[in-house]
């Protein structure tokens, strides 16, 4: 059984404390078809605006999305940016009574001016940052580690989010990290990337990327993302700052893991069309917190964590990647890397996370055994049905004793493969009876298709299938073709 399957189709509610430094990011969008006559600049003609949590406000929807209930521990000022800031906020869920309110400094506003030219897509065009990087006082320090320590015994994880504006000081970090140690709540880290990494110490496990680690250390490393060329920077931060583990983040390369007295261990990634890195950082390491507040095991955490990171890339700007859009991701890998014939119990796995989606399954059956338009139609309209499609394959032993000597033609392996390699098929798995019905007991399908020659005969599974709702679909034949025909016609001298 995929442990990382199972977790996921078992995952949690859960509830995360997010301490950092939280923005607004707004986007300004408009046209920019022409130039300035009084400078060489191109001119945006403004059509909408849209303000959205940003830094670790974005980081917090991530949490929602992935089914987290969280509270917000950081700074504002005390003006207008910081309304719409806790506006959207709790516009989205997230609990923003404790962040603070300093009138001493602005909110961090990111505007990013979007242009539209000729058709294409949006493309970013400028960025006017409006912040401070002085660090907060004294008297706010100490509301921070108060908030801290008032809400950590509710959490399951904290997470801080340092974009170094000021607020992630060594005390604020520190206090933090206290009081979660002192409620064994773990502490995941994304860090700045000019900071002095002594603040983060005895955290659980910080997410710098190779460029940031290499600034924290002083070392330098090769740029292919192996264990052997980055370990040492792994290592340089893991014992020095007492933490459970480092996850390295290597781009294209996917990430290093190195957990104490453990051996490095690369988790990959799949290579993607990127669109947009932004926000990549705060998916990877909130699906990271997501993943351990669920009991994943290290390397399914970060394999969690990549794969929702691969998703934030291939968005537009920032966009919170659902749970169960993850979750059907890490399916279809594990359909590209495994043998065509699925077990019957890893199939229940992903079918529960289908079902949490909102996905609707459909099965069929059959032997399959020499596979022609005849089975071809029938499993592309059998696909349009719903969303998932199922295909039970019946044993050799099964097709012997329902077909007689010498079939299958083909062994249930090359069946499967064949089946399996089709755009319309989801999933293959095998049954040795000589009917499906316990399969279909099991996976208790949505929709049920058979060929229309089952019509005024008894479709196995149907009472089944009916009594939770679904229904029975009869798809009429391409005349002409079987498998039996074909055979005849193979022996014809």
């Amino acid at each position: 059984m995929d442990e990382l399957l199972s977790k996921l189709a078992a995952w949690k509610p859960f509830r995360a404390l997010v301490l950092g430094d939280f923005m607004l990011d707004q986007l300004v969008y408009g046209d920019a078809e022409r130039l300035s006559a009084d400078a060489p600049v191109p001119i945006l003609d403004v059509r909408k605006q849209e303000d959205r949590p940003g830094g670790a406000a974005n980081l917090c929807l991530d949490l929602v999305a992935m089914r987290a209930r969280v509270r917000a521990v950081g700074v504002t000022g005390a003006d207008a940016e910081s309304k719409l800031l806790r506006e959207a906020l709790a516009a989205s869920g997230v609990e923003a009574d404790a962040l603070v309110a300093d009138a001493a400094r602005p909110t961090t506003v990111k505007r990013s001016l979007v242009g539209l030219a000729q058709a294409r897509h949006p493309q970013k065009m400028f960025r006017v940052d409006i912040e401070s990087r002085e660090p907060v006082g004294p008297s706010v320090e100490r509301l921070l580690i108060d908030a801290v320590e008032r809400e950590i015994a509710e959490a399951d994880v904290l997470v801080i989010e340092d974009y170094g504006k000021g607020v992630c000081s060594e005390r604020v970090c520190q206090g933090a990290i206290d009081a979660a140690r002192a409620a064994k709540i773990p502490v995941v880290v994304d860090p700045a990337g000019h900071a002095d990494y002594e603040r983060y110490r005895r955290a659980t496990v910080i997410t710098p990327n190779r460029t940031e680690a290499e600034r924290a250390t002083g070392l330098r490393t090769h740029e292919r993302g192996d264990a052997e060329h980055n370990a040492e920077l792994a290592h340089a931060l893991l014992g020095p700052l007492d933490l459970d583990a480092v996850v390295l983040t290597l781009d294209r390369d996917g990430a290093l893991l190195l957990q104490r007295a453990g051996q490095p261990v690369v988790v990959p990634t799949i290579a993607r069309e990127v669109y947009d890195v932004t926000g990549a950082g705060d998916m990877m390491t909130a699906a990271l917190a997501a993943a351990r507040a669920n009991a994943c095991a290290w390397r399914d955490a970060v394999e969690f964590a990549n794969a929702a990171a691969g998703l934030e890339v291939e968005q537009f700007g920032v966009v919170p990647i659902p749970l169960e859009r993850i979750h059907a991701e890490l399916i279809q890998r594990r359909r590209a890397e495994r043998d065509p014939i699925t077990p019957t119990e890893v199939l229940l796995v992903e079918i529960a996370a289908l079902r949490a989606a909102g996905k609707k399954i459909v099965f069929t059956n059959g032997c399959f055994d020499i596979l022609h338009a005849g089975h071809t139609s029938l499993l592309e309209r059998a696909a349009a049905l719903g969303d998932h499609l199922v295909v039970g394959l019946n044993s050799d032993a099964s097709v012997g004793r329902l077909k007689g000597d010498g079939r299958p033609v083909n062994t249930q392996n090359d069946r499967a493969a064949v089946l399996a390699a089709l755009r319309a098929v989801d999933a293959v798995t095998l049954f040795e009876q000589d009917t499906p019905l316990e399969l279909i007991e099991k996976l208790a399908p949505d929709v049920l298709v058979k060929g229309a020659d089952y019509r005024g005969r008894e479709v196995v599974g149907r009472e089944i299938v009916e009594a939770r709702g679904g229904r029975v679909e009869l798809i009429e034949l391409v005349p002409g073709r079987s498998t039996s025909a074909t055979i005849d016609a193979m022996r014809q001298p």
